[in-house]
């Protein structure tokens, strides 16, 4: 399953622009404030050619919630999100440790 979605986003990944992403501005702001890191900054993470996606298994809601990890302004990023359809609805980000051990393990194992 994590293999498949790995592939789907990669994929999706390749040909995503940023009019395909959308934010509550508000959020955004707060998340720059608290984070130190925009949700249109955020955007980044999905042009990392070595990005690391995610399922966000602790989110017992009714929305699907994802994880990528990338790199933003050459720091390691986590950002978490859903689908609204074909759009990515960003809902936070941060540079977080674990995320970055994490980016740097995968992208390490992909080196081998």
């Amino acid at each position: 399953m994590i293999l498949l979605f790995s592939l789907i986003l990669w994929i999706y990944g390749q040909n995503h622009t940023l009019g395909q992403f959308e934010w509550d501005e508000e959020k955004s702001a707060l998340n720059k404030k608290v984070h130190g890191l925009d949700l249109k900054e955020a955007t980044e993470v999905f042009k990392d050619p070595d990005r690391v996606p995610a399922i966000d298994e602790g989110h017992n809601q009714e929305e699907e919630r994802f994880y990528m990890i990338g790199l933003v302004k050459g720091k390691v990023a986590t950002i978490r999100f859903t689908y609204r359809g074909n759009i990515v609805r960003l809902i936070g980000a941060g540079y977080w440790r674990k995320g970055r051990k994490i980016y740097e393990k995968e992208k390490k194992n992909r080196s081998r």
